[in-house]
């Protein structure tokens, strides 16, 4: 499954149109975004979003943003991108834990 598919399986399953679900993802000049580029992100015509964006599409179809970070290929979310690399044995340890939950 794609970011795409997902936020449009997600959108079907609670009843949101494209421009309502549109109406409700703001850009950073807090102007919401097109149904058309809703359109193209769930075609996979555009690359995911922002992280503010992924965050916004997470809350309003109650998708875990932990999957929309995996579709979108961004596997480290804002929060995660204060840890510094100081400390390279807990970043190796978190990434093989990761890759074992998966298997």
């Amino acid at each position: 499954m794609t970011f795409g598919e997902k936020i449009a399986e997600a959108r079907k399953a609670i009843g949101l149109s494209q421009k309502d679900l549109a109406a409700k993802i703001f850009k950073e000049d807090r102007e919401s975004i097109s149904p058309q580029y809703l359109n193209d992100i769930e075609h996979d015509r555009r690359n995911p979003p922002s992280a503010d964006m992924i965050n916004q599409f997470a809350t309003v179809l109650k998708v875990p943003p932990e999957i929309l970070y995996f579709l979108a290929g961004k596997l480290t979310p804002e929060d995660l991108k204060k840890v510094t690399t100081d400390d390279q044995g807990k970043i190796v340890e978190a990434y093989k834990a990761f890759r074992r939950a998966l298997k």
